[in-house]
């Protein structure tokens, strides 16, 4: 079963107006640390101040090193005064409902539980019963900045998503009926997007049980987005880490398209060495987004290339090597290029709040060499590979629209 716990210090907005403050993408939504600083400037109540201590600089030459002693120091100065700022307020033993409006998506209603997941729960080599199963490989180094970071503030501040199978809807429905009882304490929007995101804190011993007893009904949970958040909680010790339990079939998924520094590459190159794994067709559009899998767009020297994996090119029976960014990574970028690590330097991610003509004017400039763009991976392709127990590919999921930081934070300590 899959267990949730109330939050012993919860750290929230006083209302919507605080919410709308100090709430901001998560770290990892930002292309640069300068798009951060800007932010900030703009956002100074934000609390990027305490996530990403180092960019909280009077200019963009001032900003700190990441993960340094003193930008270390700057995140628990931020965190403090956060604690004790009019803006907040700190909830004892508390659940929250997390609902996540999206205009794109005006039929679905995405709620999820929100409180503190056991670490022990985490399926490892050591936990192999684990009922939380990342889908993703963990970077030690990224891992432990963000510990580091918890041990500073004393707080957890990201929020790690998880998905839960939901088949009967019985979870959804609960957190519905609970919605629809009284107004959300506090919400915010996603000015990018144009989402709205919800909260009700859940004080009350009996509707904590409840809540507790009807996502406990779930054999699985799935890590959609936050796996190094969740592992720098169990490096860390902290027993448990922040995270929101959201039925899998209303997550929307967007594109997490690649930009790739390739020097020499040739529109030639590439149609000689796809032709064996892939039908080839030249797109007269100005861009490019596949809205289907398996159909993946390369846009190199001026113009768009609309490439199908043929049979062969893949095995079907392997969830994860039928993600087409894997697909991609062993016949485009280790095939032809010679980029083995999927890790590597020479790759830059763009997520879902990013369009193909961003990726188009980054060729054009000469930044990047070429652009992929792929379809989103679909819900049903994600809990496969978690239920073979596989591992996705790097960068494959841009869950969308995400859970925003800073509207929900776990004081330690």
């Amino acid at each position: 079963m899959v267990n949730v716990n109330p939050i012993r210090r919860s750290l929230v907005p006083v209302d919507s107006g605080a919410a709308q403050r100090l709430c901001s993408p998560n770290y990892d939504e930002f292309q640069s640390d300068r798009e951060i600083w800007e932010l900030l400037q703009v956002q100074p109540e934000s609390v990027l101040r305490a996530t990403m201590p180092h960019c909280n600089a009077v200019s963009a030459d001032e900003m700190l090193k990441d993960g340094s002693p003193e930008a270390l120091e700057e995140g628990a100065a931020k965190m403090a005064q956060m604690v004790e700022s009019d803006s907040t307020k700190i909830v004892e033993n508390a659940l929250f409902l997390y609902e996540i409006a999206d205009p794109e998506r005006p039929g679905v209603r995405q709620i999820g539980l929100g409180g503190m997941a056991p670490t022990d729960d985490i399926r490892t080599e050591e936990t192999p019963g684990g009922v939380i199963i990342r889908n993703e490989g963990i970077r030690e180094e990224k891992a432990k900045g963000r510990a580091d970071l918890i041990e500073a503030t004393s707080a957890i501040i990201g929020t790690v998503n998880l998905s839960v199978d939901d088949r009967d809807g019985n979870f959804l429905g609960r957190l519905k009926g609970y919605t629809e009882q009284r107004p959300c304490d506090f919400e915010a929007l996603d000015n990018e997007d144009g989402s709205a995101h919800r909260i009700w804190m859940v004080t009350d011993s009996d509707e904590i049980d409840s809540l507790r007893d009807v996502l406990a009904a779930e054999p699985h949970a799935y890590v959609a987005d936050g796996n190094h958040r969740s592992a720098a909680a169990a490096m860390r010790g902290t027993g448990g880490f922040l995270t929101v339990f959201f039925p899998a079939h209303t997550m929307g998924l967007a594109p997490y398209n690649r930009l790739v520094t390739a020097p020499g590459i040739t529109l030639e190159t590439l149609t000689k060495g796809l032709s064996e794994a892939f039908d080839i067709e030249r797109l007269e559009a100005p861009i490019y987004q596949p809205g289907r899998v398996h159909e993946i767009g390369v846009y190199v020297e001026g113009g768009w290339l609309k490439l199908t994996p043929r049979a062969g090119a893949y095995d079907a029976s392997n969830a994860a090597q039928a993600i087409d960014s894997d697909i991609v990574q062993r016949h485009i970028f280790a095939g032809i290029l010679g980029i083995e690590d999927p890790r590597a330097k020479e790759l830059t991610f763009v997520g879902g709040n990013r369009d193909a003509g961003y990726l188009k004017s980054e060729v054009d400039a000469g930044r990047h060499d070429l652009a992929v763009t792929l379809a989103p991976v679909t819900i049903e392709q994600f809990i496969e590979v978690c239920r073979q127990n596989r591992i996705m590919p790097p960068k494959s999921t841009w869950f969308q629209p995400k859970i925003r930081s800073g509207l929900v934070m776990a004081l330690l300590g």
